[in-house]
């Protein structure tokens, strides 16, 4: 004889049905990702390690649709924190590269628009960083406005100070 749960104890059917979208919202997001990413993220159970690879070759939409739920349904049953940890990492690890990606290019716009003087400061921070260099681009990038031409050099400065930046983090 099964002891059934008092209706009051149980989750309403909304709420199931929140869960389970989340569920495929997070399988989703391991499916998207590429082998190298996924083989970051831990997981344990075999079957759910199928589903994903077999999500991957679905070109169906429908048959995909599907294909999540099935995921879904697989990762009620498993402890789902490394895999929301190693999902949480990579997320963070992107946005902190966004953050990056960014710092680089205010520094690039303060060297084109305050020219010399900003690359004593990008001396500063990158000291391996080549003066005679930055001098340069900044210079072709005035050179650039003011013949109202593409920004080639701008990009060959935010390509530098990108490869200034990898050195550092190397370092």
């Amino acid at each position: 004889m099964t002891e059934a749960t008092p209706e009051s104890e149980r989750p309403s059917k909304t709420a199931v049905k929140k869960e389970m979208q989340a569920l495929q919202q997070m399988g989703e997001k391991l499916v998207k990702l590429s082998n190298n990413e996924l083989a970051k993220i831990p997981i344990l159970d075999e079957h759910l390690a199928e589903a994903l690879v077999t999500a991957r070759r679905l070109t169906s939409r429908e048959a995909l649709r599907r294909q999540l739920q099935y995921i879904g349904k697989l990762m009620r049953d498993i402890d789902l924190t490394e895999i929301e940890a190693g999902l949480a990492k990579r997320e963070e690890g992107q946005r902190e590269q966004a953050q990056q990606f960014h710092r680089l290019e205010l520094l690039r716009d303060e060297l084109a628009n305050t020219g010399v003087s900003a690359i004593e400061q990008v001396l500063v921070d990158y000291p391996q960083a080549d003066r005679q260099r930055l001098r340069q681009l900044v210079m072709q990038i005035n050179k650039d406005a003011q013949a109202k031409k593409p920004p080639a050099a701008k990009r060959k400065l935010f390509q530098y100070l990108k490869e200034l930046q990898a050195a550092k983090a190397a370092n």
